[in-house]
């Protein structure tokens, strides 16, 4: 019985780790913020702004305690990516044309499941192990921390912003990014420096599909080729 119970107290542990409680908390808030989205605007913003604060705070405690572990870093980007695709189907729904929105969602569950694919393929421990790449935007991203995080935290504060601006139903999301940019204000310099990291953070995750589609039709070649 003992023999029995050590790997249900080794699982145990794991789920139980510093960094993925943190992970349970980033859902239970979005939960909550998603559920008051259209009710109290601002509750939804915090909440969400709090749980995606989170996201740095794990990394962090599971190399501080020695935590890492493969549940907790898919824990973690399946909360990032249905984080971002709950809040882009939203403003799709509030912004015209939709279709934009939509297709950040597309670009954005393709290019990190094809990078993550990807990275099994060729048998490495992370998808930022990108030293390889040929690509020095796609290095620079995924190489520094500081960068990366700036593009990460800019293209959600963009989102936020616009869902916070919203009045209706039917504004175009070009003009309402023209207003809030037309007089010299505190908003004003917010979005352009969102709008400047949310769109390097768009170009590297077509880098990302690209560079990961080749990878699975390499791989292919070069199962064909050793039979």
């Amino acid at each position: 019985m003992a023999g029995k119970s050590r790997p249900r107290m080794r699982k145990l542990s794991i789920y139980l780790y510093v960094p993925n409680i943190i992970g349970y908390i980033r859902v239970l808030l979005n939960c909550i913020g998603f559920a008051y989205c259209f009710s109290n605007k601002n509750l939804f913003s915090i909440l969400y702004f709090i749980s995606f604060v989170c996201d740095g705070l794990d990394g962090w405690f599971a190399r501080k305690f020695n935590q890492v572990s493969t549940f907790g870093a898919v824990l973690d980007m399946i909360t990032d990516r249905i984080s971002t695709v709950c809040l882009l189907v939203i403003l799709s729904q509030v912004y015209r044309p939709g279709l934009v929105f939509l297709s950040l969602v597309a670009l954005d569950i393709a290019s990190h499941w094809l990078q993550m694919y990807s990275t099994f393929l060729l048998g490495k421990a992370s998808h930022k192990d990108v030293k390889d790449s040929t690509n020095w935007l796609f290095r620079a991203y995924y190489g520094n921390r500081m960068f990366m995080g700036y593009c990460c935290v800019a293209c959600e504060v963009l989102y936020i912003i616009l869902f916070l601006l919203a009045d209706s139903q039917t504004e175009n999301v070009a003009d309402v990014l023209m207003g809030a940019m037309k007089e010299i204000s505190l908003l004003s310099v917010l979005v352009v420096l969102a709008l400047f990291g949310w769109a390097i953070k768009q170009t590297v995750n077509v880098i990302q599909m690209k560079t990961a589609a080749d990878i699975c039709v390499l791989y292919d070649i070069n199962r064909k080729q050793g039979r």
